[in-house]
Order: C-alpha cells, then sequence, then structure tokens
C-alpha cells in the first residue's frame, strides 16, 4: 500500500473506531482513560516531532534556495516569478476568505466542541501579538531585531526574513568560510529532510489517533463540523487549481490546461504522497524539462524558488482556518483585519518552509495577534495532514503553472546564439 493510500485508510480507521466508541461508550470512564492516556499523548507526540523540526528546517530551506538561484538571471526572471507568485497569492486567499465569509462553516459549533480544543493543543505558543496591527506597524514587527528569540517565539515572519536576507549575504560572500558554511547549512537541510522522512513513517498512527481522540470525545456533531470545514478548503483548493490555474496556463502560459494538468499528473501525485513541495522538487524538475518542455534554466530558476516561496495552497489554508476559527470561537473581524490577515498569509506562503505541518506556526502566531483562541488548532489537527496533502499538491502545480509563463518568450537552452554561424553544409 503506498503512503497516500495508506494515510486514507487511517484517517478514516480514526474516524470511524473514534464515532463507534464513542456511540458505545459515551462518557465512560474507560474510554477517557483511553483518550487521554494514550490517543491524545500520540497524536501530541506526533505534531510536536513536526513543528520541532519546522524552524530549523524552514531556515536551511531558505537560505539554500536563495542560495541556489543564479543572482545573473534575477533581473530577468525574478521579477516575472515574484510578480506571478504575489498576484496568485493573494487570488487564493482572496478566495478562500469570500468562501469562509460565505458558506459560515464555522458557525454553529457547541461549547462542548470549543472545550475539546483544549485537550488536544498544538503544544507550541503563539507569537506575540503586536501593539498595533496598522500596515506600518506590520511593516516595522516583520523586521526582528534578535532572530533567535524571534525564532522561540513563534514568529515565523521575522525567521522568514532574517532567513531570506542571510541567504542573499551568504549567495554574495565567496570566501573559503563562506562556502564552508554554506556546505554546512547544506548539511542541516539534509538532517532535518531526513528527519522529516522518519516522522512521516509515524503519521498514519499519529492522525488516526488524533481523529480517534476527538471523534470518541463528541462524536457525529463534532464531524459534521469539521467536514464543513474540510469541505470549504477543499473547494477553495479545487477552484484555485482548475479554474484561476487553467485561465494562468491557457492565457499567460499559452498551453492548453488540459494537455497540461496530464503532463504534470506525476509530479501532482507525488506531492499528494509526500505532502512536501521540497521533497517533490526533483520530480517537478523532471516533468517541467521533459514533459512541459521548458527551457533548463527557467525550470530550475521557478521551481527551486516555488518549492520555498510559491506556496498558494498554504497562504489559501492559513487563511480559511484562521476565520474559520474566529467563527468557532465567535471573535469578530471586521474587513480591515481580514486584509490584514490576508496581507499576512500571502506574506507567510511566499516564506512557508515546503515540509509538513509547515505551516501551523504561522496559524498559530495569527491567531494570538487577533486574540483568537489558539487552542482552537487542536480542532482541525486530525484532518491537517490530509489537507496538507492537498494543499502541496496545489503549491506543486502553482509552480508549474509559474514556469511555464516564465518561459513564455524565454531563448531555449538547446536554441543556437544569435549570430552564430551555420554548419556549412559537406
Amino acid at each position: 500500500m503506498k503512503a497516500h493510500q495508506k494515510m486514507l485508510v487511517d484517517i478514516l480507521f480514526g474516524t470511524v473506531a473514534g464515532l463507534v466508541a464513542h456511540a458505545v461508550a459515551g462518557d465512560s470512564a474507560w474510554l477517557t482513560s483511553v483518550v487521554t492516556n494514550f490517543t491524545q499523548p500520540v497524536g501530541r507526540i506526533f505534531i510536536r516531532l513536526l513543528l520541532m523540526l519546522v524552524v530549523p528546517l524552514l531556515f536551511a530551506a531558505l537560505v539554500m534556495g536563495v542560495c541556489e538561484l543564479d543572482l545573473k538571471q534575477i533581473g530577468r526572471l525574478g521579477l516575472k516569478t515574484v510578480v506571478y507568485t504575489v498576484v496568485f497569492s493573494s487570488l487564493a486567499v482572496l478566495l478562500g476568505l469570500l468562501l469562509v465569509n460565505t458558506l459560515q462553516p464555522g458557525a454553529g459549533f457547541s461549547e462542548e466542541a470549543r472545550a475539546a480544543a483544549k485537550n488536544n493543543p498544538a503544544a507550541m505558543k503563539a507569537a506575540p501579538a503586536p501593539s498595533s496591527t496598522s500596515p506600518a506597524a506590520l511593516i516595522v514587527n516583520m523586521v526582528p531585531d534578535n532572530p533567535i528569540r524571534t525564532a522561540a517565539d513563534g514568529d515565523m515572519i521575522g525567521l522568514i526574513l532574517f532567513s531570506l536576507i542571510f541567504g542573499t549575504g551568504l549567495a554574495l560572500t565567496q570566501t573559503p568560510a563562506a562556502l564552508r558554511l554554506r556546505e554546512t547549512i547544506q548539511g542541516l537541510y539534509d538532517v532535518m529532510m531526513r528527519l522529516i522522512d522518519g516522522v512521516l513513517k509515524l503519521a498514519p498512527y499519529g492522525v488516526a489517533a488524533l481523529l480517534f481522540s476527538v471523534m470518541a470525545q463528541l462524536g457525529v456533531e463534532v464531524l459534521q463540523q469539521i467536514l464543513s470545514y474540510v469541505a470549504v478548503v477543499l473547494l477553495a483548493l479545487g477552484l484555485h487549481m482548475f479554474g484561476v490555474y487553467s485561465l494562468s496556463v491557457r492565457f499567460l502560459g499559452g498551453r492548453s490546461p488540459v494537455s497540461f494538468f496530464r503532463d504534470i499528473r506525476l509530479a501532482m501525485a507525488t506531492a499528494f504522497s509526500t505532502a512536501s513541495s521540497s521533497a517533490t522538487l526533483p520530480t517537478a524538475l523532471k516533468v517541467a524539462e521533459e514533459n512541459l518542455r521548458l527551457p533548463r534554466h527557467v525550470s530550475r530558476f521557478v521551481l527551486t524558488a516555488g518549492a520555498a516561496m510559491n506556496q498558494n495552497g498554504t497562504a489559501l489554508f492559513e487563511g480559511v482556518t484562521v476565520l474559520f476559527l474566529a467563527q468557532v470561537y465567535g471573535v469578530p473581524l471586521s474587513l480591515g483585519d481580514q486584509a490584514v490577515i490576508m496581507f499576512i498569509c500571502v506574506l507567510a506562503g511566499i516564506g512557508t518552509a515546503g515540509v509538513p505541518a509547515g505551516s501551523l506556526p504561522v496559524v498559530l502566531m495569527i491567531l494570538g495577534m487577533f486574540k483568537i483562541p489558539t487552542e482552537g488548532i487542536g480542532l482541525i489537527l486530525g484532518v491537517d495532514r490530509f489537507l496538507d496533502m492537498c494543499r502541496t499538491t496545489l503549491n506543486v502545480t502553482g509552480d508549474l503553472a509559474a514556469a511555464l509563463y516564465v518561459a513564455r518568450g524565454e531563448p531555449d537552452d538547446d536554441a543556437p546564439l544569435e549570430g552564430a554561424a551555420e554548419p556549412s553544409a559537406s
């Protein structure tokens, strides 16, 4: 059985087993003991293992992503890539916010469901809320005065900015010591990816335990409410992938959307299986060069940057989750507040680590900023792994659509140089 198939089986098993246990045992002492002493600890350990790796992996991934870019090409290719990323990330978040405001998936949550979330926290504190959420204050707070404290406080935006600045400085410094430092950070990235692979082997059991815990405590009621949240996320992801990106491929890339999705199906399947844009990068490069036949220098530039910076699905998910939890707890958010959330999600989507659970610290940070109870994250932990697989598929699709757009009008790597002499006929 493949990894994603095993994941889906265990999601169903945890859900059904929890519902059966709730129906049979209700609030019995033995079921409470099983949840408290076994399934909740298993689920918490899995989440804590993932969150433990996010900060060092995010730092290493962003630094190496910047270092591996060809700085000579950034002027020509970088502007198109950055503009495309910002525009389509904004569209993704806006689409998600519109659907949440329209469909109201978080409305009607019972006090019992809210209380149960406190028993299943993400075990990671949110960043301290800034004194002001005005645009000027947010821009100032993006710049960390102490990157180590920033990482410890869970301020992912500050850590992202520091990582990008550090990576730029490292790329521009060509001394022997700087090159050795680059090798060291590459080693850190390799170790973190190996650890992520190990943790993901526990994912089916961790997710099944999380779902069992929630369903055994609350039964069908909370399942219906969580499924409404899942449905909104999947609807938003689907509309963006097959609607927005189809239009992009047709009008900006000059290709047929049907042939595009057919050509990239291997990369989409890999993204869904691994829930990691970084782990899918080798497959995406292969698909871009062999199936889409994009110039090698374009595909390597755009896809390498995109694996760390073009996270449309992640940005969309973060926006939907924050508004959903605000609805659950009855926290009113004005249009101005939602505009600020959109801005943060777009920025975080550009810098969130392309690894499983990389968006959870950012969601916690935003919840803390707007005084939304952070323990609410416990309501979505059981389904986050599945949604992570889905949003990673959108992320990788967006990377390839961006590469298609940037490649349009670029010379092919194998094309003869202008003015080169034609070979003489013999």
